[in-house]
């Protein structure tokens, strides 16, 4: 066992640069763990500043100076802010809101289809297997209404949380992006000098990274900006709320969309029931995740490195597991993060076959 633990640490910690770089990770891991809720608004600042960095550099690339490009993109970026802060959250939160308020008349809906199942189907169900699936749906509905009004009772301390969030992030992507040098400079003094691995690591992170996370951006607008006006053309209720749905399902691939598809069908048939506008809308859903499937996503994430569907969802499910939506938000591009990591590490092994 001696021998074997040996053998580990010769061929993979067997310089120092990384025995310092798993310190600092698990560091940061640490300090993620158990300060993330409080340093949300400086993190979610500097992944926004790193986003907005692809297009200062796009700028100057065509010339523009330094101060009118940081200028010009900070101004879209407070732009964009406020457009979903004062005019899309609050429609989707009133939208979501008439939805739970028709939520009883769901229920007696769907209650009135189920119960018409064992004379269409009586081969297949029976009046008491029916009665007990409403009555064991009716109960988890019952206690999931009673979670939400608890949660919403906790929670309302946590508005004037919300208020310092949206306040700070704005002004701290400010200085983020104006003291980029300064910041990084300040980072490095903590790092070893000769750091070939780090750089290394932070070369193909930065490439593959900031493709997707960009490429996912303009998906999300493209894909959410399509949904919404497919719905709007069909008459479905709630389009914006369901747009705003399936953007922010192709966060997470497979998944995402899968889940998405539970209440557009839900929406759909409570308005039309089975029929014309019912298959309209799951056509024109279908044909959309065909569009982002086949065409947007090889055209976007052309220059990124893509996941295995199962270390997708091993992310989704670890991440998901630690940090809980903002985990499941963050997984790829955290297992992004994994997969630099490991194609980077040096071995005995590696130096071996270089050699």
């Amino acid at each position: 066992m001696k021998k074997l633990l040996n053998d580990f640490f010769d061929r993979y910690f067997h310089d120092e640069e990384s025995i310092i770089l798993l310190l600092l990770l698990s560091a940061g891991l640490a300090v993620l763990l158990m300060l993330g809720g409080v340093l949300a608004p400086l993190i979610a600042a500097v992944i926004i500043a790193y986003l907005m960095q692809g297009l200062v550099n796009l700028l100057l690339r065509y010339g523009v100076s330094e101060r009118i490009a940081f200028l010009a993109v900070y101004t879209l970026f407070i732009g964009l802010f406020l457009v979903l802060l004062l005019y899309l959250m609050p429609r989707a939160w009133n939208q979501l809101r008439r939805l739970a308020n028709e939520i009883p008349n769901l229920l007696t809906d769907w209650q009135t289809a189920l119960m018409a199942l064992p004379e269409n189907y009586p081969s297949l169900f029976s009046e008491a297997q029916v009665q007990a699936f409403i009555d064991g749906l009716g109960g988890e509905i019952g206690s999931f209404g009673q979670t939400i009004l608890e949660y919403s009772l906790a929670s309302l301390p946590s508005v004037f949380g919300w208020m310092i969030f949206l306040v700070l992030v704005p002004i701290l992507v400010f200085f983020v992006m104006k003291d980029k040098d300064d910041l990084v400079l300040w980072v490095g003094n903590f790092l070893p000098r000769n750091r070939p691995l780090m750089s290394r690591i932070w070369k193909e992170m930065d490439g593959q990274l900031s493709n997707y996370i960009r490429g996912k951006v303009v998906e999300i607008f493209l894909v959410g900006g399509a949904a919404y006006i497919m719905f709007v053309i069909i008459g479905i209720n709630y389009a914006l709320l369901l747009s705003v749905l399936v953007g922010m399902s192709v966060i997470v691939p497979y998944i995402g969309a899968t889940a998405v598809t539970l209440p557009v069908m839900a929406v759909a048939y409570v308005q039309w029931g089975i029929g014309g506008e019912f298959y309209t809308v799951l056509v024109g859903y279908l044909i959309l995740q065909i569009v982002d499937g086949n065409v947007l996503v090889p055209v976007i994430f052309s220059e990124a490195n893509d996941l295995h569907p199962v270390a997708i969802i091993a992310a989704v499910l670890v991440f998901g597991g630690i940090w809980g939506m903002a985990g499941v938000f963050f997984a790829i591009p955290l297992a992004t993060f994994v997969k630099a990591i490991v194609n980077a590490w040096p071995s005995r092994v590696q130096a071996k076959a270089g050699a």
